[in-house]
């Protein structure tokens, strides 16, 4: 059975469980220059989207006020149990940001809402305009990978947990650091999302982002929006060397289709299925939890470069990040990727 690490929740975590914030307005420029400050109490913290949820669960689980997506049954052991059962809550980013239920939104009585991710001009509208309307605080942070360090910083001031903040920036960004010094170019990588193999992300989005991160080629070299759709045929022409698969059942059954035999990824049997629990490593939700991906996937890519043992970075992780320690045979389960 997996433990709550108690040494971790006791003491680097004491600012996390200690008593909510009261007493001081803290203020900061979000990433859209917008200056958000917090109210004197703060309790309860509304994530706007996925990405937002797991870093405030993260930084300060104890003013997390829900989750915007079901915790699945298998992800919920790397959890707090405290934090597993929170309710779940309306989305505010997304397709139906243009809907968002303002009523339901004040109802729920969050002191702020915070989100992290892309920082274009929709979101700081969204957030503008959510801010105007209801009255909340709403501070929109950047998510890309070589921002993290400066999000945390940034939310941690506001929230009143600059410590653990700082320490968390550190580890991202000691990490980044490590891993960008350690890769150079490496072959052709295409990534997959789903059961067909077909869905993929293009070259510049968050969701691809871990790859291009750590010195890779992306085949896919579209350079507008998210996830994108292609053929077979386009695969076969752009012959991959890595495929990482984000689907088990496309990874385990692409070795035999003859549709894909002529890829060099499958010749070669290198075809590598991204562990998932309790978040994904690689893309979603777009946010901390990519840190351990960048371990596996430089792995993947550079195993001579990066000696380090997998098990042991993400359990390592894991406590840090998630508050809890895994077991051996769990981290065994989560790099087999099951889900």
């Amino acid at each position: 059975m997996m433990k709550v690490d108690r040494r971790a929740l006791l003491g680097g975590l004491a600012a996390v469980l200690a008593a909510p914030r009261f007493g001081f307005a803290a203020s900061i420029t979000d990433a859209t220059g917008r200056t958000v400050t917090a109210p004197d109490r703060l309790m309860r913290v509304y994530p706007a989207g996925p990405p937002a949820a797991v870093e405030l669960y993260t930084l300060a689980p104890d003013l997390l006020m829900g989750w915007l997506e079901p915790i699945g049954e298998a992800g919920r052991e790397f959890l707090v149990p405290e934090s597993v059962a929170l309710p779940r809550i309306p989305r505010l980013t997304g397709r139906n940001g243009d809907s968002i239920d303002l009523d339901a939104l004040t109802s729920l009585k969050p002191d702020l809402i915070v989100d992290i991710g892309n920082t274009g001009d929709a979101y700081a509208s969204l957030a503008a305009r959510v801010q105007q309307q209801s009255g909340i605080p709403y501070v929109l942070l950047d998510g890309h990978l070589d921002r993290i360090g400066a999000t945390y910083r940034a939310l941690g001031h506001l929230i009143g947990r600059n410590e653990q903040a700082e320490a968390f920036a550190r580890y991202v960004e000691s990490t980044i650091a490590t891993i960008t010094q350690r890769s150079a170019q490496v072959p052709s990588v295409y990534y997959t999302r789903d059961k067909s193999g077909l869905q993929t992300a293009r070259g510049n989005s968050m969701i691809a982002e871990p790859i291009a991160f750590v010195g890779a080629q992306n085949v896919v070299a579209e350079q507008d929006g998210g996830q994108t759709t292609v053929t077979v045929e386009q695969v076969v022409s752009w012959n991959p060397d890595i495929i990482i698969a984000g689907d088990r059942d496309f990874a385990a059954q692409v070795r035999s289709d003859p549709a894909w035999a002529a890829i060099a990824a499958v010749k070669n049997k290198r075809i590598y299925l991204a562990p998932r629990l309790p978040f994904g490593w690689v893309d979603y939700p777009p946010a901390v939890n990519r840190l351990i991906g960048l371990w596996w996937l430089a792995k993947i890519f550079y195993p001579d470069s990066f000696p380090e043992d997998i098990s042991t970075l993400a359990r390592h992780f894991y406590t840090v990040f998630y508050h809890v320690t895994p077991t051996a045979t769990q981290i065994e389960r989560v790099l087999a990727g099951s889900n």
